[in-house]
């Protein structure tokens, strides 16, 4: 891009003004110098990235980058990162054919294009009128990538996952017809939506899929066509809920070698507002799949929101709106990193839908959480040095309670020097276990030795919501509820 030479020294100036101000806010914001080093936080991302609403791009699909994502799958290819996701359009009627979107760090997206132009006639005949794509996946075999898609009458079985491969990411793409369908008249279980794809640790190609209509199913895939491997099978049923009043879909997998576990991802509540993220895990990968205390997916004898461990829902911090409909989400394992991607709609106007990325966080007991704030990069220098006086200060707080789906927001916490939370001298403590990882002790006469224990790993992020870096923590608590915090001060009271 061209500039002229004589903004140039603007341009400098206030570059300088805004690196001068970072790095006095990093080095100087606690004479005590209790803050991390410029080079162990994330770099600041693109003002522009933090605008929930704008009107002024609802037509020009090039300035999308996260508008209007929905239900995005994500895939490594080279150097770059490709999400794929439903037809989607915040204030419009969207255009049919999957969004494809690409990015080098998965900060900055930009729009590609669409695989197809429109539905093809046996879906939409066979759906009784679907007309868009919903939900897709990618994966790459035998050096092609087969591309699943849902087509789907709103409500109803009338579904179909259908198929395409291409020998580029970016296409063309080869439609190759049905993998599975179904209809409200068939004798099947399942809905033949949302696919999610994964390679077991064998090399073996599998599909989970499903909605609340019968609930999520896998079922194995022929290697050599990425079609089903036994046609006629719907597979095997992994989770459920007791009727259609409660929500489950979006299924993906992801295995973790550490582990030697499977870790089944899906979705709870109502895609506007109350969805929510929720994980179990299995030696298996036919199951059967248990959450964080041992409740299986498939048992209907509670029938409450009680069962999958949430791990990501809709909250909002001090200072924003915060963030609904945090559901639908995709996985993605990038060197010994892991990410997740999900929905995110606008606190203020729900219908703007974002994409969300966020790193994964490994608990000692080898569960996921994940970050309280949006992936901005990772820091050029590690954490190793973060001591006790780097956590003492004031934090927000919150609670992604398993029972309640409505958005959780922020309370004050306030870490003191002497180990106390809240009241320097109360019931109520904090210790360092190891270097990046603390533990909260709430007091409860009622609780197993008279203490409930948060356990939660810290590490430095972006603070999308005061736009500075800053510290945050993510864990569990001892019966397996995400808790999330965020450092807001380095000093007491401040």
């Amino acid at each position: 891009m061209l500039r002229r030479k004589v903004v140039v020294p603007i341009v400098i100036a206030v570059s300088i003004l805004i690196i001068g101000g970072l790095t006095l806010f990093l080095t100087n914001s606690n004479q005590n110098g209790v803050a991390l080093n410029e080079n162990q936080y994330p770099s600041p991302p693109p003002k522009t990235l933090n605008e929930k609403i704008n009107p002024d791009i609802i037509n020009s699909e090039s300035e999308w980058t996260t508008n209007n994502t929905h239900d995005a799958e994500i895939i490594k290819v080279d150097d770059w990162y490709y999400t794929f996701s439903t037809d989607y359009m915040v204030a419009g009627t969207p255009s049919p054919g999957i969004q494809i979107r690409k990015s080098k760090d998965m900060i900055n997206w930009s729009f590609v294009g669409r695989v197809f132009s429109s539905v093809s006639t046996e879906a939409a005949e066979w759906t009784k009128g679907g007309n868009t794509f919903w939900a897709p996946d990618v994966i790459e075999m035998n050096g092609t990538f087969y591309l699943y898609y849902s087509v789907s009458g709103f409500g109803t079985r009338n579904s179909y996952i259908g198929l395409a491969t291409s020998t580029s990411i970016e296409g063309p793409w080869e439609d190759q017809g049905a993998v599975v369908k179904t209809q409200e008249e068939d004798n099947k279980t399942v809905n033949a939506i949302d696919p999610g794809i994964i390679i077991d640790k064998e090399g073996n190609p599998w599909m989970t899929y499903g909605s609340y209509f019968g609930g999520i199913f896998i079922v194995e895939l022929d290697k050599s066509t990425g079609k089903l491997k036994s046609p006629e099978e719907e597979g095997t049923l992994i989770a459920q809920r007791k009727n259609n009043d409660y929500e489950i879909e979006g299924p993906a997998i992801m295995y973790n070698d550490d582990t030697e576990m499977y870790y089944l991802t899906l979705s709870y509540g109502w895609l506007e507002d109350t969805y929510n993220v929720r994980v179990a895990r299995s030696a298996n990968i036919e199951g059967p799949y248990l959450d964080y205390n041992d409740k299986n997916m498939v048992d209907l004898t509670e029938g409450s929101f009680d069962t999958g461990t949430k791990i990501v829902g809709a909250y909002a911090f001090n200072n924003d709106t915060g963030w609904l409909g945090t559901g639908h989400n995709g996985l993605i394992q990038d060197g010994d990193k892991y990410y997740i991607t999900h929905n995110a709609r606008a606190g203020e106007d729900l219908y703007w839908s974002h994409l969300h990325v966020r790193e994964i966080i490994w608990t000692e007991d080898g569960w996921p959480v994940v970050s309280p704030e949006r992936y901005a990069g990772i820091p050029e220098k590690s954490t190793e040095e973060l001591t006790e006086k780097n956590i003492i200060g004031e934090w927000e707080y919150l609670t992604l309670s398993r029972i309640d789906d409505a958005m959780a927001t922020s309370t004050n916490l306030t870490l003191f020097e002497n180990g106390k939370i809240n009241e320097k001298d109360g019931k109520d403590y904090w210790e360092r276990s190891s270097s990046n990882t603390i533990k909260l002790y709430w007091h409860d006469n009622e609780a197993p030795d008279n203490y409930w224990v948060d356990t939660v790993t810290v590490l430095p992020q972006w603070d999308w919501e005061n736009w500075k870096p800053t510290l945050v923590f993510t864990g569990l608590n001892e019966e397996g509820t995400a808790v999330w915090g965020k450092k807001i001060s380095n000093e007491i009271g401040k």
